[in-house]
């Protein structure tokens, strides 16, 4: 199934929201491959998006009006996973007052999404690799066959080959599940769609707050989310983006924060029994205490711009690779600088 020929892909709970060539070829290797009726695994760091994508590889098979189920396999404990997963009789283990129907067959005729699907234990494996060859299962504490037809996506942030080479994830197994894998793009790769999506974040907050009019960032706030890791990727977006909303007094977004544990108090000194008589000298400035902090590093990151472009000729992906940038996160500077690092420029 082709992309739609919009350059803003927007999906069902409007929070995959992307144009940059990270997120728009993600989108089309995820929307060719949902017809084919194969296992999928998607690959990523945490806050990516791997349920929501997992949700479009659904609604966009041929499955679509089935069911799309989903379990965390992370927050099961071993004994329990497999009843949940399979269901179990009526008096199977203690506590089992009455038959439960598992995820399999709550799924059946649609998708079962695993997510943290390498935390499955051995033992559940090897009856997931049954209904993945046969499509069929017992449930915990029966001998009778179920069968179901389900498609499995799985979802993990770690090297599931890996896992296999040290035994803890079943080869066979990881070989039926791998028809397609899919990795999606950390949100550092993704640089022009950090305002997109921070844009998108703070009117919804807005919205949700009774706010009327629609927040704006200031250049400096927009620079610092621009130009930061975002190791927690898009929930981490979400999150900086409606704390800075909630506590902006006005539509203009000044201030941002990326770690809300430091505390205001931790380098203050323990206070002296009466501190009234204690006297504070101001001490006199340099000249580098002089300017803003940001001044100077929007002057060293155009100065660095300027000596790559010049260095590799001003071709833009070698310029890119040789500051540890994406292509997309170069571009994004050159356009916030604009004239200051313009080719030709020093």
């Amino acid at each position: 199934m082709a992309m739609d020929s919009e350059k803003v892909f927007t999906a069902s709970r409007n929070e995959a929201l992307g144009q940059s060539e990270a997120f728009l070829d993600f989108q089309e290797r995820l929307s060719r491959v949902a017809p084919v009726n194969r296992p999928v695994l998607l690959i990523g760091e945490r806050g990516t998006g791997k349920e929501l994508a997992a949700n479009r590889l659904h609604f966009l098979s041929k499955r679509w009006q089935g069911p799309f189920v989903t379990l965390n396999c992370a927050t099961l404990s071993p004994a329990l996973i497999e009843a949940e997963l399979f269901g179990h009789e009526r008096g199977a283990f203690t506590g089992a007052e009455k038959r439960k129907t598992g995820r399999f067959e709550a799924a059946d005729g649609g998708t079962l999404f695993l997510d943290e699907i390498g935390s499955i234990p051995m033992e559940a494996q090897e009856k997931i690799l049954r209904v993945v060859e046969y499509g069929a299962f017992e449930r915990v504490g029966s001998s009778v066959p179920v069968e179901v037809d389900v498609r499995i996506v799985g979802a993990t942030n770690v090297d599931l080959s890996v896992l296999a080479e040290r035994e803890d994830f079943k080869k066979d197994l990881l070989d039926r599940l791998s028809f397609e894998v899919l990795f999606l793009p950390p949100l550092r790769y993704r640089g022009e769609d950090i305002m997109l999506l921070a844009n998108h974040f703070a009117t919804r907050m807005s919205y949700e707050l009774g706010r009327s009019g629609i927040p704006v960032f200031s250049s400096a706030a927009a620079a610092r989310l621009e130009g930061y890791s975002w190791k927690g990727n898009i929930r981490e977006l979400k999150n900086v983006v409606e704390r800075a909303v909630y506590r902006a007094d006005t539509g203009i977004i000044e201030e941002v924060t990326f770690d809300p544990f430091v505390s205001p108090y931790v380098q203050l000194p323990h206070a002296a029994e009466d501190d009234r008589n204690i006297e504070v000298k101001e001490l006199p400035a340099t000249e580098s205490s002089k300017g803003s902090l940001e001044k100077k590093i929007a002057d060293l990151e155009i100065s660095l711009l300027r000596q790559a472009l010049a260095d590799c000729r001003y071709n833009q992906r070698q310029a890119a690779f040789r500051l540890g940038l994406t292509y997309d996160q170069l571009r994004g500077k050159m356009k916030k600088y604009g004239s200051a690092v313009a080719v030709g420029n020093g």
